[in-house]
C-alpha cells in the first residue's frame, strides 16, 4: 500500500506544471494562470500525458461544490474567500491540521482557485535554508497561496524568517559580518500562507499565533466517502453499485485519500477478473484479497492489536516496545495506524501505555481478558 501512494503522489505531481526554483533543491509546484500551458510548452516533443495521470489529478475537487465534507471548516473557508475577493485584498493565514489524507491539500488549491489567484507549493522539509525560503517569497505575486505541506518540519532559523514575511509582508535579511553588518528590509507582495500539518502539537507558539485561520479536519463519515467513492468512479468513467461504494467507503477508515486508492484496486480486480461493472460481490472479492476486512482494517492494524493481546496480555504496554516487536517506526504508528484505531475503539491509550479495548479482543476472535481486582487464591471446583 505504501507503494502505491507513492506512485500516486508521484502521478499527482507530474503534469501539473512543475518548475524547478532558483537555490531550492527539490521543484516547487505553481499553479495559476498560464502554469497549464507553460507545462504543455516544457514537455518534450513525442511525449504525451499518461491517461491515468490525467484521471489521478482529476479526482481532486477543484471548487468548494465539489468538495465532500468538512461542513463547518468548507462554509467557514468560502465565507473568507468571498469577503477577501470582494475587497481586493489578500485572505489571512490559514493553518489546516488533521490526520494525512483529508483534503489539506485539495482545501489549499480550492481556496486558490476560489480566489482566482496563483499557487505555489512546497513542503517543509525542501526548505533547508533562510535564502530558499526568501527566493519562494520574492518570486510571490499579488495575493498568491503560498501551500507549506508538513509545516512543523521547518528549519528554525528558516521559521524566524517567516515572521516579519506573515506580519508585515516584508523580509529581514541581514548583509556582512561583524561590525560591518547592516539589516535591510525587502517589501513581498500580499500573500496568504497555508501551512498544513498532521502534527499540530509540534508548532512552535509565535508560528501558530500568526495564523488568523485555524481548522482541524476530522475523519469522514461513511456517507460521505460514498459520495465521493461515486464521484471518483464517475471520473475514472467504472460502473459501480451504490451498495458497492457503500462497502468500499466502509472499509476506507474515513479518509478519502484511502477511499479512492481502494476503489482504483477494486476497478483493476472489476477489470481482470470480472466484468468491468463494480458490484458488491466484486468489490467484496476485491478487498478480502488487500486484507482489509469489515472494519477497515488491515495487516498491519490487525499485527498491531495482536501483538498487545498475544504478546503483552492485552496491555498496558509501551508504543516503542509495540513498535520494537513489529519491526515499525513508533513515529509511523501513532501518525498512520493509531488515530483510526482510536477513534474506533480498538486500542486506549493511557499513562501507562497501549491497551487493547474489548471491542478489539471480539473483532480478533480473542477471549476478553479479565482486568482489574485479585485474583481468587484458589479455584472453585
Amino acid at each position: 500500500m505504501p507503494q502505491q501512494l507513492t506512485e500516486c503522489r508521484g502521478m499527482s505531481q507530474r503534469g501539473k506544471g512543475e518548475v524547478p526554483d532558483e537555490g531550492l533543491g527539490e521543484s516547487v509546484e505553481i499553479w495559476g494562470a498560464g502554469a497549464e500551458l507553460d507545462a504543455q510548452e516544457r514537455q518534450p516533443l513525442g511525449e504525451s500525458l499518461d491517461e491515468d495521470e490525467l484521471l489521478v489529478t482529476s479526482l481532486r475537487p477543484s471548487r468548494f461544490d465539489e468538495y465532500v465534507g468538512q461542513d463547518y471548516v468548507r462554509g467557514n473557508l468560502q465565507i473568507g474567500c468571498n469577503a477577501c475577493k470582494r475587497r481586493g485584498e489578500a485572505l489571512d493565514h490559514v493553518l489546516l491540521h488533521g490526520p494525512p489524507g483529508l483534503g489539506k491539500t485539495s482545501l489549499a488549491r480550492i481556496i486558490a482557485a476560489e480566489i482566482g489567484v496563483g499557487f505555489k507549493s512546497t513542503s517543509g522539509p525542501a526548505i533547508e535554508r533562510a535564502g530558499d525560503l526568501a527566493a519562494i517569497l520574492t518570486s510571490l505575486g499579488e495575493r498568491d497561496v503560498l501551500f507549506i505541506d508538513e509545516i512543523h518540519r521547518l528549519p528554525r532559523i528558516v521559521e524566524e524568517v517567516l515572521y516579519p514575511a506573515m506580519e508585515d509582508f516584508e523580509l529581514d535579511i541581514v548583509i556582512g559580518q561583524g561590525p560591518a553588518a547592516r539589516s535591510i528590509k525587502i517589501p513581498l507582495k500580499p500573500f496568504t500562507l497555508i501551512g498544513a500539518t498532521t502534527r499540530s502539537g509540534l508548532l512552535t507558539s509565535p508560528l501558530r499565533d500568526r495564523f488568523g485561520i485555524v481548522h482541524r479536519l476530522d475523519f469522514y463519515a461513511v456517507s460521505e466517502l460514498t459520495r465521493i467513492v461515486t464521484r471518483s468512479a464517475g471520473i475514472l468513467e467504472v460502473g459501480c453499485t451504490p451498495e458497492a461504494a457503500h462497502g468500499i467507503a466502509a472499509r476506507a477508515r474515513g479518509t478519502p485519500r484511502i477511499a479512492n486508492r481502494l476503489l482504483k484496486r477494486v476497478r483493476d480486480f472489476a477489470q481482470e477478473c470480472a466484468q468491468g461493472e463494480i458490484t458488491v460481490e466484486v468489490a467484496q472479492q476485491a478487498l478480502d484479497l488487500l486484507e482489509i476486512d469489515s472494519c477497515g482494517l488491515d495487516r498491519t492494524d490487525r499485527a498491531f492489536l495482536s501483538m498487545i493481546i498475544d504478546k503483552f496480555g492485552g496491555g498496558p504496554v509501551g508504543i516503542e516496545t509495540v513498535a520494537a516487536a513489529l519491526g515499525e517506526d513508533s513515529e509511523t504508528l501513532e501518525d498512520v495506524f493509531e488515530p483510526y484505531l482510536l477513534q474506533e475503539g480498538f486500542l486506549a491509550r493511557t499513562k501507562r501505555g497501549r491497551e487493547a479495548t474489548d471491542r478489539a479482543f471480539r473483532h480478533l476472535g480473542k477471549v476478553v481478558a479479565q482486568k482489574g481486582g485479585q485474583a481468587p487464591l484458589f479455584l472453585e471446583e
